[in-house]
């Protein structure tokens, strides 16, 4: 252990070098997010090295000792301090594990109707709205990227994204299907209905990552359907992107410039290039996928939302939480940090 921190302590006084020394903006940043990643483990480091020095200072001082009193301070000093290292110890072990490739990232959420009609447009408004919540109660910004409302306030599709350095890791496990389990309004039988959402969680791709050369792309415009008031209705403003490479593509329409959709459609193009080769990444490697929890497959029902009931489970970990009211207005940490600290879990009992 004491190995490994030192090196981590010549590695973050290195990037403190790097600082001084570098000129290139885009070096710059790299070295700035290496360094914002590690001093969290420097300081941990740091405090764990003083003990264990301390440790080694009382342990050869002991043998000589005559005095009575210094004599059992110095034992109980070795005592507690080995007991501070014991827990440092557990801190770092996950402090030191591998950071996610995409830890860091923006990401957008696509959150598209699934099986059960209108009920299950509503949900995604459902969804939305929670997770908007959740990201305000983090401190996190959201932009509505596109959408296609039903007319009766649901979702066929909603696409937004969420900027903020913690956004991917604490939204990374969303990605599945999720079922709800409710009593629809228009419901005069009172029948409970399923139905269900599929969520899509990509971190965003920067321009370096992701190239996408113009002629690999076939762009059209057209008129963006639905509410948006005479403008948004009579002009060619909507537009889809064809990557043809891939086949993938992307349509926006929510804004009323050509230009602002064609930006925001390239941030989805990108976004979903770099999830499909995370995708072809995961199914050749059996290591990451037994990292994950779940399959990461987006058919892969993750949770269930019972109204009637009250009740929220994630199938992935067995979590049950009888406060689905309150999850639905965005209190999610308890949920999140269940998953989060099951992947924990999951990825020391790998690294070992």
């Amino acid at each position: 252990m004491v190995d490994r921190l030192k090196k981590i302590q010549e590695k973050y006084l290195r990037l403190d070098d790097e600082l001084s020394s570098v000129s290139d903006p885009n070096k710059l940043k790299e070295i700035y997010k290496e360094r914002s990643r590690l001093t969290p483990v420097y300081t941990k480091a740091q405090e764990y090295l003083t003990i264990s020095k301390d440790i080694s200072d009382a342990k050869a001082l002991l043998p000589n000792e005559k005095d009575e009193d210094m004599h059992q301070m110095l034992k109980s000093e070795i005592e507690d301090g080995e007991k501070k290292l014991e827990v440092l110890s557990k801190e770092l072990e996950v402090m030191m594990l591998p950071p996610d490739p995409n830890s860091g990232k923006n990401i957008l959420v696509e959150i598209r109707a699934g099986t059960g009609g209108d009920e299950s447009g509503l949900f995604c408004a459902d969804l939305f709205r929670m997770y908007n919540k959740y990201s305000d109660k983090c401190g996190l910004r959201t932009e509505l990227i596109d959408s296609s409302p039903t007319g009766i306030g649901g979702f066929k599709e909603i696409v937004f994204s969420i900027e903020d350095e913690r956004a991917y890791d604490i939204f990374k496990f969303e990605s599945g299907t999720h079922r709800v389990q409710r009593i629809p309004a228009t419901e005069s039988g009172g029948r409970i209905h399923t139905s269900a959402v599929t969520v899509a969680v990509l971190p965003e791709a920067e321009e370096k990552e992701i190239e996408i050369k113009e002629s690999d792309i076939r762009v059209d415009v057209f008129r963006s359907s639905g509410s948006g008031g005479q403008h948004v209705n009579t002009t060619d403003s909507a537009v889809r992107l064809t990557h043809i490479p891939t086949g993938i593509v992307v349509s926006c329409q929510d804004e009323k410039s050509q230009i602002k959709n064609r930006d925001k459609a390239m941030r989805i193009l990108r976004a979903r290039i770099l999830d499909q080769q995370m995708q072809e990444a995961k199914a050749s490697s059996d290591a990451i996928k037994k990292q994950m929890i779940g399959s990461g497959d987006r058919s892969e029902r993750i949770r269930t939302y019972n109204f009637p009931q009250g009740r929220c489970t994630d199938h992935r970990i067995g979590f049950t939480s009888h406060n689905l009211s309150s999850i639905m207005e965005g209190d999610m940490d308890e949920l999140i940090e269940a998953l989060l600290e099951e992947d924990r879990a999951s990825r020391l009992a790998s690294a070992k």
